[in-house]
């Protein structure tokens, strides 16, 4: 009996835990919201990788997460960025395959042109006798970035949790930053947005940190997806990369 008891008492005490982190993850995921987890429904084995609001990163299945977006920050709230971040990115050369999966899931939410690659994928070799690598190349949000310092009118920004940013409502299409732009990261936009495209977005409010509605003469670069950071999202290709390729996360 008393051995019994003892077996009780483990497995109540496990589920206990078991709960308990499962709860924990709810509480740390702030803007995400956990959703069926104790339904007993099967998961679709979609993966999504959460960065919680104390720079934790964890990876929880699709149909666990229910919707959320904030409201739409205001101008200058977008200028100044989220407070007490330093989002940095890191790409591991070893992992990746050069399968692009980072280029397609970028430009399926950013809805760019096939020309306007925000995060290229460049087939490399240092020399002949050594082997290939691949080298995922978006732009690198300088932390002294010169494509700020020659916009005549401040459209480009660095902000405080080290983003750096394009207002396409201020942007005059003068291209300097593009020239200025010592990894040529920045793409200019020559064509008014496709209707299809419109479609999709709907009314959405425009804010330099969704880059859409486009405006056609203007320039435009990857972003972050900072829009996603404030849901507790992971930027599209890290999100995307089946190789785990790019890390991203909060410096401090």
């Amino acid at each position: 009996m008393e051995e019994d008891n003892n077996k009780n008492h483990k497995t109540d005490r496990r589920n206990f835990l078991r709960k308990s982190l499962i709860s924990g993850c709810v509480l740390a995921a702030g803007a995400i919201g956990f959703e069926k987890v104790f339904s007993g429904e099967k998961d679709s084995g979609e993966k999504v990788k959460v960065l919680t609001p104390d720079g934790k990163v964890y990876e929880a299945s699709s149909d666990h997460l229910k919707e959320y977006r904030p409201p739409p920050v205001t101008n200058a709230e977008a200028r100044k960025g989220i407070p007490n971040k330093k989002f940095v990115m890191v790409i591991d050369l070893a992992k990746c395959d050069g399968c692009k999966t980072c280029t397609a899931v970028c430009q399926a939410m950013h809805f760019t042109e096939p020309d306007r690659e925000w995060i290229k994928v460049f087939k490399m070799k240092d020399a002949e006798t050594l082997a290939p690598y691949f080298f995922p190349k978006p732009c690198y949000h300088c932390d002294n970035p010169p494509c700020t310092k020659v916009c005549p009118v401040n459209a480009t920004f660095k902000r405080q949790d080290g983003i750096v940013l394009i207002d396409n409502e201020r942007c005059i299409g003068c291209r300097c930053c593009m020239a200025a732009c010592p990894y040529s990261t920045r793409f200019f936009n020559w064509s008014h947005p496709d209707p299809k495209q419109l479609a999709a977005i709907g009314n959405i409010h425009y804010s330099p940190e969704q880059s859409i509605p486009r405006r056609m003469g203007t320039v435009e670069k990857c972003d972050f997806c900072p829009d996603m950071l404030r849901q507790g999202k992971m930027p599209a290709c890290a999100n995307g990369c089946p190789m785990n390729a790019i890390y991203f996360g909060d410096q401090n």
